[in-house]
């Protein structure tokens, strides 16, 4: 028997239409819908994703060729022939899709939108998700643009968090992920001094947040979809919490306190229903903030990249021009992998909660944060780095992040320049590894930590366009063994590595010293290079770091 079209198939409500509708922001434009604006969508993924994920009814971002380009024919047909309802592709500024692409989606049937040229992907997959989460849970017949509750979101939070209260019989809080106070119960009487602060303050205290990270409470919040309890301590009530979801993606979370007197039985099941019942009121609050969030990721980015006007970016985003600061660059090495994407989501977070006036812009593989310092500065920075490192350690998905924080500078306007620094760092750890370097190896590092090795890239950088444009004996044995599997180039990179040690080389290789020896004379037989003349061996030193030849165990 022959499955109906996934498109075909109600999906709990949510259409092409309820999605393109929640789009304010012009984020999203439609370029045609062969069938309709009416097929069902039943989640999001990735393009490199579909190997391993399913994209039957899905909406396929295709992160890749734009829509102006015929190469991106084949994506479509990809999604197509996995079961997809729509496709989204980049857009290109002022260029028209490319007819191929048209007639492609066309025959295939495929809703095709094209994502605008300022929006970034995770922004877009983020959009979708949250409108297939507030779109599924509608009442039949409703519309997304007229919610069923006439109240905006916070005041349906509000009585969300009193209805809570009742079931648990605790005092309610529901917060976002930077932990400011959406809505909250009604405050008795028996109130502990820390929910106070906070409801007062329109977010958790900072010293508090700081006590959860250290705890592990907040680790666990972000990686567990139960309900995790904090016992009694001092003069703090016992707790429960939950995180609220979008599939994936995170919200927010819920806390229940003891209010001076004990929690129902029965508050573990009712917090997780309420979780489920928060999901869309936090989604609708996530979607009004959108355009907010655009702004500041558009002045954090040009202020990282040294764009545009660096005092505006810097009053734009609230900080002051004469505070120092740092940056560290978080990224991730399998970036194929969708549990990468996790993972820096759960790092944005807890960089988020380090500290209220950090700064994360998440970009696809990986995060760039700012970090406004306090009086220990390098030492605060390297505190954060390690944090970040252990967390991606502990997390179940077993994908390698590797941290580089660059140095302090005076000023938020100096920002561009620790950046910088930060991504040569990364690069440091990135060479390390792929140059030999065992599992154990650290997988983050401040500027002062990586030490020499910065200068060495950027001597590097500078010298790549004379060693492309030069000729010669090193030039010859370099791209003539490169080409026929690089044996040679390796066996010269360990002697070198090695001080000219054969012995020592040669273990590394996992040669006999006389093959070693062998191959050493060839280089001088075959090319005419003297690896006895300093000078020759400087240029080959300079050309097995530029072309990669460097051994490996």
């Amino acid at each position: 028997m022959t499955a109906e079209p996934p498109h075909h198939v109600p999906a709990r409500g949510s259409t092409l239409r309820d999605l393109l509708a929640f789009d304010d922001s012009g984020t999203l434009r439609l370029l045609l819908a062969p069938a309709g604006q009416d097929v069902a969508v039943r989640g999001v993924v990735f393009g490199d994703e579909v190997g391993t994920r399913s994209a039957e009814g899905c909406a396929v971002l295709v992160v890749g060729p734009p829509v102006s380009c015929a190469e991106a024919v084949a994506a479509v047909r990809g999604a197509a022939a996995r079961g997809a309802c729509a496709v989204v592709l980049r857009e290109s500024q002022g260029v028209l899709p490319a007819p191929d692409v048209l007639a492609a989606a066309e025959e295939s049937g495929l809703a095709l939108l094209c994502r605008a040229p300022w929006a970034d992907w995770t922004d877009t997959a983020a959009l979708l998700r949250s409108a297939l989460s507030y779109a599924g849970t509608e009442p039949s017949g409703e519309s997304p643009e007229e919610p069923a509750e006439s109240e905006d979101t916070v005041g349906g939070l509000s009585a969300l968090a009193s209805a809570i209260a009742e079931y648990t019989g605790g005092a309610i809080t529901i917060e976002d992920t930077r932990f400011r106070v959406l809505a909250h119960s009604a405050t008795g009487p028996e109130t502990d001094g820390v929910r106070r602060a906070t409801i007062l303050g329109g977010r958790v205290p900072e010293r508090r947040v700081a006590e959860l990270r250290r705890s592990g409470i907040l680790h666990a919040l972000w990686t567990s979809r139960d309900v995790i309890h904090r016992p009694a301590h001092g003069d703090s009530p016992e707790r429960l919490v939950i995180a609220v979801r979008n599939g994936l993606e995170v919200l927010g979370s819920i806390w229940v306190a003891s209010d001076g007197r004990g929690l129902s039985p029965h508050a573990p099941d009712a917090l997780r229903r309420a979780a489920e019942a928060a999901a869309p009121h936090l989604v609708r609050h996530r979607l009004r903030e959108s355009a907010a969030v655009r702004r500041r990721d558009h002045a954090l980015r040009g202020l990282l990249y040294g764009l545009g006007d660096q005092r505006t970016h810097a009053w734009s985003l609230g900080l002051s021009a004469d505070a120092p600061c740092a940056v560290l660059v978080a990224e991730r090495a399998d970036g194929a992998r969708p549990s990468a994407d996790r993972t820096l989501d759960v790092l944005a977070l807890q960089a988020s909660s380090y500290r209220s006036t950090v700064l994360v812009l998440r970009e696809r593989d990986r995060l760039l944060i700012l970090l406004p310092v306090g009086q220990a500065q390098d030492r605060d920075v390297a505190r954060l780095a390690r944090e970040l490192d252990t967390l991606a350690v502990s997390l179940p998905a077993g994908v390698t992040v590797r941290v580089g924080a660059g140095p302090v500078v005076a000023s938020a306007l100096g920002a561009a320049a620790s950046y910088e620094e930060a991504v040569l760092v990364v690069r440091v750890l990135r060479e390390r590894r792929s140059r030999g370097g065992t599992e154990g190896e650290a997988r983050c590092a401040t500027a002062a930590e990586a030490g020499p090795s910065l200068d060495v890239l950027r001597v590097l950088d500078a010298v790549r366009p004379l060693w492309e444009a030069g000729a010669g004996p090193v030039h010859d044995l370099v791209r003539t063994d490169l080409a026929a599997g690089g044996e040679l180039v390796r066996s010269l990179a360990a002697y070198l590595d090695a001080s000219g040690d054969v012995t020592r080389a040669a273990r590394r290789l996992v040669l006999h010293p006389n093959t070693l020896r062998y191959r050493l004379r060839r280089a001088r037989e075959r090319f005419g290079v003297d690896i006895d003349d300093p000078d020759t061996r400087l240029l080959l030193t300079l050309a097995v770091r530029l072309t990669g030849g460097s051994p490996r165990p």
